[in-house]
């Protein structure tokens, strides 16, 4: 006769199991780090794979790399200079603008948290969220608060989307006066300003009503929550109130300061594409080959193609689409000297942050009187990039 209420034969190995599920039910069996890890490292090969399928065969149909470096070769020295000045130039704009966000620190502390958060972000997948923590350990060693530097990080965000949606709309306007626009630019360019427009218009209400602001805390508290049951934690409590605090700081930084911010950011794009402009020169290229309208619109529309982080820093992604873009019709020197201009480019503005960004945290680390001379200590030092405060990664840079 049978005393158990269970059925005959069960698995004590399943009733564990069970038991163990029932008295902890807030922590289901599963294998969630794992399965967050698995998926890391399939983006990780993904990212390669795609990296290395254009390098490897894309790129090489347009230009072996022998043609390629035959027209790097042929370059003189002041044309070499003028791509070096032009780099050196671009690099320096963002720094201008990031004190014009931040205006709290130097224009050398500036440097340091870009080419710190650069190096980051250029060699490693999902570099742009590390590169956030890095940037706040930095800040937050010289005393910038968690406010001032969510501050800093959604604004310089912000003014960052606004140049991506409203560079292609200035370039197919210039496009015009050179010649006929591809269908593909003006497909992007129309999409840049419909975007733009939404955003500015949401940006505009969020500042000047308060009624807005509330009804927007409240939508962005319902979103958060079923972001936090799906990472399995803790609500943040308050957030409709923490966006209402951050909506007066940015109202007031926008006040004092927008129009510098303003014109910084768009400096900084700007001088980028003087750098992709001073290569197509550099390897012989003319106005009546590759007009500066033209490489204008190539620029603005990868610019807008590579704001969704597909590869580290765009690598690949960056390359393919400017020299389709620049060597469409072209014959074999021609597309040559595109392929050669756009690897120039690309090597000059994307591997110079990474070792000058590596001796940036070096300074950072164990020299900061060179950086930032207080007579305090520096206690904030310790920041593991982890702690970084948590912000909305699509308004990052």
């Amino acid at each position: 006769m049978m005393t158990s209420a269970e059925p005959p034969g069960r698995p004590a190995a399943a009733e564990t199991c069970r038991d163990r599920a029932v008295a902890r039910p807030g922590k289901p069996v599963t294998a969630g780090p794992r399965h967050r890890r698995l998926r890391s490292y399939l983006r990780t090969v993904a990212s390669l794979a795609l990296i290395a399928a254009i390098f490897g065969f894309a790129l090489p149909h347009f230009a072996s790399y022998r043609s390629v470096w035959a027209s790097v070769d042929a370059m003189t020295w002041w044309q070499a200079l003028l791509v070096a000045a032009a780099a050196a130039a671009s690099m320096i704009s963002t720094w201008v603008m990031i004190c014009a966000v931040l205006p709290s620190i130097r224009l050398r502390e500036a440097a340091v948290v870009n080419l710190g958060s650069n190096a980051v972000a250029n060699t490693l997948p999902a570099g742009g969220a590390l590169g956030l923590g890095v940037s706040w350990a930095m800040l937050s060693s010289w005393g910038v608060g968690t406010a001032e530097y969510v501050l800093y990080t959604l604004v310089s965000g912000i003014w960052n989307v606004f140049a991506r949606l409203g560079l292609p709309v200035l370039a197919l306007l210039l496009l015009v006066t050179a010649t006929r626009p591809d269908a593909i630019l003006i497909a992007a360019a129309a999409t840049g300003l419909a975007f733009l427009a939404v955003v500015v218009a949401g940006l505009c209400l969020f500042l000047r009503s308060e009624s807005f602001a509330l009804r927007a805390g409240q939508v962005l508290e319902r979103v958060a929550a079923i972001g936090y049951r799906l990472v399995r934690r803790q609500p943040a409590r308050q957030l409709g109130e923490s966006l209402l605090g951050f909506r007066d700081r940015a109202a007031a930084l926008l006040t004092a300061r927008g129009w510098w911010i303003s014109a910084t950011t768009t400096a900084s794009q700007l001088t980028l594409w003087l750098v992709l402009l001073a290569c197509l020169r550099g390897t012989g290229l003319s106005q009546a080959q590759v007009s500066w309208q033209t490489s204008l619109a190539a620029f603005a529309f990868v610019r807008l193609l590579t704001a969704l982080p597909l590869t580290p820093g765009g690598v690949g992604i960056t390359e393919l689409g400017l020299v389709g873009i620049l060597a469409e019709g072209a014959d074999h020197r021609v597309s040559a000297q595109v392929t050669a201009a756009v690897l120039l480019y690309r090597a000059v503005t994307y591997l110079p942050p990474i070792p000058l960004g590596a001796l940036a945290c070096l300074a950072w680390r164990h020299a900061p009187w060179l950086i930032h001379a207080s007579d305090q200590p520096e206690p904030a030092a310790q920041v593991h990039p982890a702690s970084a405060p948590e912000v909305p990664s699509s308004t990052a840079a």
